[in-house]
Parts: C-alpha cells; structure tokens; sequence
C-alpha cells in the first residue's frame, strides 16, 4: 500500500501568541472586576492573567490559524462566530476537507474518478449525520462509498490504516482521506491553561496499491500498529444527550478539558513504546529512519519521544515541529509535518508517522519513500 498524495488547507486568519494573551488578560480582568465581592471572600478564585513566556514554555506553540479571528479576540465573546448555513450549502467542515482533498489529488496525480471512497476522519464532526465524508464526496463527485470516523487526535493514522485495509483487500483502488479540523470550536478560550492550545486547519492524503502510485512524492506503507487504552484524562462530554441533563449545559465538560500533566506522564512512555516494538516487529533499527512525523500536540513531549525512539537527542529537521505556526491541530498535525517536511527525502529512505490522543489512542505508521 502507498501513501501517494497529501493536500493542506490553512485558514486565512492568523493569531498570534501576544494578541491571544491581550484578550484573554482583558476578559480575566472583566471576570475579575465583575465577581470581585465573591473573590475577596474566597467562594471564587481570581483568574490569573497569561503571558505569551507561559505559553511558549508550556507547549512551544507561538501562533494558530482560525476560521474566525474577531469572535476568539473579542474578550465579551472568547469563541469563534461561525453562522451556520443552509442545508443546501455545503457545511463549513466539508467545505474546508475538499479544499484539503483538491490538493491531494493533484498531488497524487489522480481524479475524482479514480478514487472509491472518502473517509473524514477527525476529532470534531459537525454533524452526526449526514455523514460529512458523504457530503465531500458528492461535492467532488466521487463514486462508490464514504463514512466517518472519530479516533479524537490518532484520527488521521487510523484513517490510514482502515483506508489501507480496504484497498489490500480489493474494496477499492483508492481511497481518499480528509482531516478537517476547527478545534477553536470546542476549544475554552477562557481556561488560562488551555486557552491557546489549538488551531485550525485541514488535511487530506490518498492511500492506493504501491505499485500504481504515482504521485511525486509518493511513500510506500511498510506496516501500521495502533493502540488504545481508556482514559479520562481528555475528554470532551458535548453530545447529543446534553439536553437531556440541562443542569449540565454549558460546563466546562461539554468543551476541550485535560489533566495535562497526567497526561504528559502517560502518553510519552506509551507512544515511546509503540514506536520502538513496532519498529522491532518490522526488523529496523531506529538509526535507519531519516525522519519522524509526530503528531504536533506540545514541543516538549515531541522532543521527549523523538529522544526515546532514536536514542539520542534528535538532529535539527529530522522530527519537525510545525506548532509554532500553527499550534495544535489534532488529528492533522502529524500529516501537516508530513505535507511539507517529506518531500525532500530520497527513494528508499525510511520515514515514521505517528499520532497520540485522547482515548488514550495511538498510531504508528512505517513509509519508505517510493520516487
């Protein structure tokens, strides 16, 4: 099987780290003032202010893109204004998935014709149903099957794996997969500890038979794994029964929450582990890997990864970190390193892609470059 085409769609708003921590200080101000009686007589703790050192120190990220600027800036509304459309129109989501799908074609060199399904595989779908993977389908005029799938930040490596399977198995000879993701959606932009994590964006990649790729920059799939183990420790409890407990409407559960620290201590050693048995399994050492696409969630637990696979301190560019520019992107930040930091390397070269999440979930995936 191939990883034949990749495609990226990148917002047209860009949020900096200091315009981010303006507004949120300005609202922890406002909150501050307004509830100022009930903090003097402890029943509420103050906010405290952020700062752009805080964020950098703790995740490494200084900017994210975003469908809405205005609304995420805006201190009396701290969430992203995005109008609903109607049912004629396509859906944001979708819209945003094609946008990403269009450039993976190209770059597969293949038309709508030639691919047989559409998988959207992301943390946040926009509907239950129709399914969004129906409606990217028809919106490119592809035949034959779509669905979705949610694996919250594993989503794309898991997509891979399931796209990959089918074509092994003969259901299809190409199967297209979108991760549109708008986590400024679901993210709390009034949670100083959160509140700048997350960005905006959308990616798409083709999987078909090795020996009919033939897009430029196109990676033969060696071997995935995945691995799941249950926890608490992100989570997000927005749902569809949410009326039916209206005394939980509007808490901070029903949007992104997470134990970071907890979550740092479990998933590092995990994801480490993953990578280097499913290595093994496959006889390679991980010296042979020219490069590693982790999933872009923090800098620091990158680096600690990078450092427990390879067994050293990793080489500038040889596990690349687009979280500066565009913060944490879920299930599409791994594809997005691998988008624009593969292309470079050489037929027969050894790359890793991984992705890690809530669930806790994980996805390993061996390339080796085919042109």
């Amino acid at each position: 099987m191939a990883l034949s085409g990749t495609g990226l769609f990148t917002p047209p708003h860009a949020i900096s780290n200091s315009e981010l921590v303006e507004s949120f200080n300005e609202y922890a101000r406002r909150h501050n003032a307004a509830h100022a009686e009930a903090i003097a007589s402890g029943v509420m703790p103050a906010l405290a202010e952020s700062s752009v050192e805080f964020i950098v120190k703790a995740s490494g990220i200084k900017s994210r893109y975003v469908m809405d600027k205005h609304g995420v800036l805006d201190p009396a509304v701290m969430c992203p204004r995005i109008p609903e459309r109607p049912n004629g129109e396509i859906s944001i989501l979708a819209e945003i998935a094609v946008a990403a799908a269009r450039g993976a074609l190209k770059s597969a060199d293949r038309q709508a014709g030639e691919i047989d399904g559409v998988l959207v595989a992301c943390s946040n779908l926009q509907r239950p149903y129709p399914a969004i993977a129906i409606e990217v389908q028809e919106a490119l005029g592809i035949e034959g099957f779509a669905f979705d799938m949610n694996v919250a930040c594993s989503s794309a490596t898991f997509g891979l794996q399931a796209a990959a399977d089918m074509v092994a198995a003969g259901h299809a000879r190409a199967i297209l997969v979108c991760n549109p993701e708008i986590c400024s959606g679901h993210l709390n932009f009034t949670d100083r500890d959160s509140h700048f994590i997350f960005g905006d964006v959308a990616t798409a990649f083709v999987v078909e038979r090795a020996d009919t790729a033939r897009g430029a920059n196109a990676w033969e799939v060696l071997s995935t794994k995945l691995k799941t183990k249950f926890s608490n420790n992100i989570r997000n409890n927005f749902g569809f029964l949410n009326r039916t407990a209206p005394e939980g409407i509007g808490l901070p559960d029903k949007l992104f929450i997470q134990e970071g620290r907890k979550v740092f201590k479990e998933v590092v050693p995990m994801v480490s582990e993953l990578i280097v048995s499913h290595l093994a399994e496959n006889g390679i050492e991980p010296a042979a890997l020219k490069r590693l696409w982790l999933h872009q969630a923090n800098i620091n637990m990158n680096e600690l990864i990078a450092r427990r696979v390879l067994g050293r301190d990793p080489k500038p560019g040889e596990a690349p970190n687009i979280l500066e520019e565009y913060a944490n992107t879920s299930s599409a930040g791994s594809m997005i390193a691998f988008h624009k930091h593969s292309a470079d390397l050489t037929a027969g070269d050894l790359g890793h892609l991984c992705s890690f999440g809530a669930g806790y979930s994980a996805g390993s995936v061996i390339l080796r470059k085919l042109s």
